[in-house]
């Protein structure tokens, strides 16, 4: 039990660490992530340049490189039980390797659906709609996802952790396996707030921040009946008012 906690607690201070250097990065330098989105859109709107600059700078490891990042700011926290589930079902020999299974797994589906979003967002950029007609419709398109019982039973599916075989090949290709399915249901339930800050043509950073508020506190939600309903961030904004509360009474206490 007691190494168990041990193992748990660390993989939360890593994970944490890993956010927050992603994060570091991003308000510190920005560059990858914005070339991400400003292919997408532009101020005065979509542009039919974005396809064949691209295309001509084969920028492709540098799009990679602000999505690996954008993806551990945001999706990271919500990794910290399932890591803990892989790690305490390996042996100590094998729990480095798997959990380095079950990330790449995780991340090589996430790249993958997003090269799809990136072909798709830049064939409509070909269109030169305005990029406020394509920040309204990304909405209205998240919003009805949001509320919708698909998203509802996504969450509910990236609950569920399935059991790992322990031995040789098959606890590898479980666990690989694992990172993989875990990853479909995350890009289910958050796909239309991932996709939300890549179409805006400022303020990413902020809408970066209040999409990985929504997405921590969703997984902090326990399981639901898959109904049209909206949903809030109820137990996540339960738990920073209460420890803003804890630290400033602990400041005052300091005080006195």
């Amino acid at each position: 039990m007691i190494e168990n906690a041990r193992i748990r607690s660390r993989i939360v201070a890593s994970v944490l660490l890993i956010c927050i250097i992603a994060w570091t990065i991003i308000l510190v330098n920005p560059a990858p992530l914005m070339f991400h989105a400003h292919h997408l859109v532009t101020y005065s709107g979509a542009s039919r340049s974005s396809f064949p600059i691209i295309l001509l700078l084969r920028q492709l490891a540098y799009l990679v490189l602000g999505w690996v990042i954008m993806l551990s700011a945001m999706m990271s926290p919500t990794l910290i039980e399932s890591i803990q589930h892989v790690a305490e079902r390996s042996f100590k020999r094998q729990r480095g390797r798997a959990i380095g299974l079950f990330i790449i797994g995780y991340v090589t589906v996430w790249i993958v659906t997003n090269s799809a979003i990136l072909l798709i967002m830049l064939s409509i950029s070909l269109l030169e709609l305005p990029s406020h007609h394509l920040i309204i419709g990304v909405s209205i398109i998240a919003f009805l996802w949001q509320c919708s019982p698909i998203k509802q039973r996504s969450l509910n599916r990236a609950h569920n952790h399935r059991e790992l075989a322990a031995f040789g090949l098959a606890a590898d290709l479980d666990t690989l396996y694992f990172g993989i399915t875990h990853g479909s249901w995350c890009i289910s339930s958050c796909w239309a707030l991932m996709l939300f800050p890549m179409v805006l043509p400022q303020g990413h950073v902020a809408a970066m921040a209040t999409m990985t508020f929504l997405i921590v506190s969703e997984r902090l939600e326990a399981p639901k009946t898959p109904t049209w309903h909206l949903r809030f961030p109820g137990k996540l904004i339960q738990i920073s008012i209460a420890q803003t509360q804890i630290l400033f009474s602990s400041q005052l206490l300091k005080q006195e």
